[in-house]
């Protein structure tokens, strides 16, 4: 199998979607071929009929897009650990999923953008730059003057999270499942991006999740450096 993920300027891989793959594929314990492709590069993946990461490709078939490709894997090792917990708990992280993609994950970008960029070289931040700008109908400069009214909107959006995580260790019960793997993703692309800590100082409930997200599958996401800025 070969997983084909994001990688920055200075060799580093922390896109959000493909830390959802990456998490899945620890959790199946299926071992793949990384293969880095920058975020201008769209040959590597072209086989895909894609043109976004991450892909994956295994016995010949291309599967792109971190929901699909946990489907995929769902579906085709099911031997394996679940990553869902059965269709009732499908069901449920399609909403988590739909949740963290339209709820939070804006705000993370809107708040990591500014040093996020940086990481990029000159020629991926001429491309990267105008597709978010348009997007978000602001400049990077002004998302970073604004930084603190979005963390503290996100930090409210966060209260579903905060809630459960209040009444057990992850997401997923006693152990990590996919939910966790999405917001999890989110959270290690913000270390990774940014110095900015997403998280108030006394959100003990995620910062304990987010620690243990940190060590699971034998320090998978610590492995990968944080911000060089970061306290």
């Amino acid at each position: 199998m070969k997983f084909y993920d994001l990688v920055y300027g200075d060799g580093r891989r922390f896109s959000p979607n493909c830390w959802r793959t990456a998490f899945a594929l620890a959790h199946k314990a299926l071992e793949a071929e990384t293969v880095p492709v920058r975020i201008t590069e769209k040959e590597p993946i072209a086989f895909a009929k894609s043109t976004t990461l991450p892909v994956i490709e295994d016995d010949g078939k291309a599967v792109a897009d971190s929901w699909k490709i946990a489907e995929y894997l769902e579906d085709n090792y099911p031997e394996r650990p679940s990553l869902f917990g059965g269709a009732v708990g499908r069901g449920a992280c399609r909403f988590f999923n739909a949740w963290a993609d339209t709820r939070v994950q804006p705000l993370v970008f809107q708040t990591v953008a500014p040093d996020l960029i940086k990481c990029f070289n000159e020629e991926d931040q001429a491309y990267f730059r105008p597709l978010r700008e348009q997007r978000f109908g602001k400049t990077f400069e002004e998302m970073e003057a604004h930084r603190e009214t979005t963390l503290a909107e996100l930090r409210t959006r966060l209260a579903p999270a905060r809630r459960v995580l209040e009444a057990q260790p992850f997401f997923g019960g006693a152990s990590p499942g996919y939910a966790d793997f999405i917001l999890g993703a989110i959270a290690q692309w913000a270390r990774c991006a940014s110095p900015v800590d997403i998280l108030h100082v006394e959100d003990r409930e995620i910062r304990d999740w987010r620690e243990r997200m940190l060590d699971a599958f034998d320090g998978l996401a610590r492995a990968m450096p944080a911000h060089p800025d970061a306290k």
